[in-house]
C-alpha cells in the first residue's frame, strides 16, 4: 500500500494526508509519497499548488486515475477522463452545471440530506421523480448509495489497479459496481428513448447529453469529431450524480453538526434566512440565495473544516523543475497529491484552524486571501465542474431547514467527529444525530 498503509482498516484517508502534511511541512516544496506502489510527491507549499493547478496547468492536466471505458463504461466519467477526451467533454458540459424532519425529536440528518440531494439530482440530471425523501428504499436512492459507497474490490485490488493501470486494463478489470453500472445504463437508455420517441425537451442536463449524442460536437484523441454514445452519456450523468450528491449532502450534514454546537451562529443564520425569505413572500428563490451572505460564509467554513475530497490528484506530464528550487524535479508520470484538507487546517493560513468560524470567509478576508488557500473544489481549469450546482443545492437545503427548525446536540451526537475509514471522501463513521425542534 506504500504510504497508504492502514487505510480502510486503522486510518481514514483524511488522517493520512493530515499526518504526512504535518510531518513534512516546512521541509521543502514537496515530500516523497507512495501512491499505492507508484512513487509520487505530496505538495507542501501553497505556491507550488498554485503553479500545478493554475499557472503550469498544461504540465499537470491529468488526474491519473484508473479508467477502462471498454469494459467499464461508467469509468468514462469526466472526473476520471484525461487528455483530449477530458478537455472536449469538459467544455461541452460546463454550461449545464452552471446553473421528513418532525417524525422524531432525534434525527440522523446525514441520511435525510442524502435523500434530499438524490431527489434533486434525479430530477435535474435524469429527469425522473425519485421520491427518496418519502421512501428511503426507493430504487434510485439505493443504487446511488451503493454506487458511491460500495467498492468492487478490496484494498489489495484497489492498490493493484492504481499501481499497475495498464496491466489492469489488459486484465479487463472494472471499478464500478456491476449492479450500479447496469442500473445507470438502463435509466439513461430508457430516458433517452422516451424523450426522443415523444419529442420531449426539459432543457436539462439529459437534453444537453442528447444533443451531444445527435451532433458530432466532441473531439476524440485523434482530433476527429464524434458523437456521444449511450455509455458515455451514462458516465457523464453518473458524474453529475457524484458531483452533486456527496459534496452537497455531506456539507449540509457537517454544517448542521457545527451549527448545533454554536447556537449563536445558528441564530444569526436563521435571522438572515427569515429576513431574505420574508422579502420574497415566504419563498426561497434562486435570486434570494445571493442575499444570504452569512449562510454562504457558513458553508465555506464547513467546506474548509470538512473538505469532502481532502486531496487533489494530478499527474506530471513532463519533467518539471520547481521554480526557485532547482534541485527539486517532479519526474514525468509521477502522481502529484495536494493535501488540501490538511492545508485548510494549517495555522499559517487560518488562525485557530480547528475552530468553526464563518468570519474566515467574510468578504474582506476573502479578498485578502489567495484563491488556492481554499480548495474544496480544486482550482484552475480542472476544478470541480459541479461546484456551483453543489453549492446552490446546499444553500437551498440549509436555508429551508434552518428557517423552520432548530438543531441541537443530543446524547447520540458524536463529538469530536469520527471519520469513516472505508471511503476516500470525508464521511462520518456513525452518522450525525441531532435534536430537531420546530422554530
Amino acid at each position: 500500500m506504500g504510504s497508504l498503509t492502514g487505510v480502510q482498516t486503522s486510518r481514514s484517508f483524511s488522517d493520512i494526508w493530515m499526518d504526512y502534511y504535518n510531518k513534512f511541512r516546512g521541509t521543502g516544496p514537496f515530500a516523497g509519497f507512495y501512491w499505492f506502489q507508484r512513487p509520487g510527491i505530496l505538495v507542501l507549499d501553497i505556491s507550488l499548488a498554485k503553479l500545478i493547478l493554475i499557472k503550469e496547468f498544461n504540465k499537470f492536466t491529468d488526474r491519473g486515475f484508473y479508467h477502462n471505458t471498454e469494459d467499464d463504461p461508467l469509468s468514462g466519467q469526466l472526473f476520471l477522463l484525461d487528455g483530449q477526451k477530458w478537455k472536449s467533454m469538459r467544455s461541452k458540459l460546463s454550461s449545464t452545471f452552471t446553473s421528513a424532519m418532525e417524525k422524531s425529536p432525534i434525527v440522523e440528518v446525514k441520511d435525510i440530506l442524502a435523500r434530499f440531494t438524490t431527489d434533486v439530482i434525479g430530477t435535474c440530471a435524469f429527469g425522473i421523480e425519485c421520491s427518496s425523501l418519502k421512501d428511503p428504499e426507493a430504487e434510485f436512492r439505493v443504487m446511488g448509495r451503493r454506487a458511491i459507497f460500495e467498492q468492487r474490490h478490496g484494498p489489495i485490488g484497489i492498490a493493484f489497479i492504481n499501481s499497475f493501470q495498464n496491466l489492469a486494463r489488459r486484465l479487463h478489470m472494472k471499478i464500478t459496481l456491476e449492479e450500479a453500472e447496469h442500473f445507470f445504463l438502463r435509466i439513461v437508455r430508457e430516458t433517452v428513448a422516451f424523450r426522443e420517441e415523444n419529442n420531449i425537451r426539459r432543457n436539462d442536463f439529459m437534453d444537453q447529453l442528447i444533443d451531444l449524442k445527435n451532433s458530432p460536437l466532441t473531439k476524440s484523441e485523434s482530433g476527429e469529431s464524434v458523437n456521444l454514445t449511450i455509455e458515455e452519456m451514462a458516465a457523464q450523468a453518473f458524474v453529475f450524480f457524484g458531483a452533486g450528491f456527496e459534496t452537497s449532502s455531506t456539507t449540509m450534514g457537517f454544517a448542521l453538526y457545527e451549527l448545533a454546537q454554536h447556537q449563536d451562529i445558528q441564530d444569526r443564520v436563521r435571522e438572515e434566512c427569515q429576513e431574505v425569505i420574508g422579502k420574497c413572500n415566504g419563498e426561497i428563490t434562486y435570486e434570494s440565495m445571493k442575499d444570504m451572505v452569512y449562510l454562504d460564509q457558513v458553508i465555506s467554513e464547513t467546506l474548509r473544516l470538512y473538505t469532502v475530497l481532502p486531496v487533489l490528484n494530478r499527474e506530471c506530464l513532463e519533467d518539471y523543475e520547481v521554480p526557485g528550487h532547482p534541485k527539486y524535479v517532479i519526474k514525468k508520470g509521477m502522481p502529484v497529491l495536494i493535501p488540501c484538507g490538511a492545508m485548510h487546517r494549517d495555522e499559517k493560513l487560518y488562525a485557530n484552524p480547528n475552530t468553526f468560524n464563518p468570519d474566515n470567509f467574510s468578504p474582506e478576508r476573502v479578498k485578502e486571501r489567495d484563491s488556492v488557500e481554499w480548495l474544496p473544489f480544486g482550482d484552475g481549469p480542472r476544478n470541480c465542474i459541479g461546484m456551483r450546482f453543489g453549492q446552490m443545492q446546499a444553500r437551498i437545503g440549509l436555508a429551508f431547514l434552518i428557517n423552520k427548525f432548530k438543531f441541537s446536540v443530543c446524547d447520540q451526537t458524536t463529538i469530536p467527529i469520527v471519520y469513516s475509514k472505508k471511503t476516500f471522501l470525508i464521511s462520518s463513521e456513525t452518522g450525525i444525530f441531532l435534536k430537531v425542534e420546530r422554530v
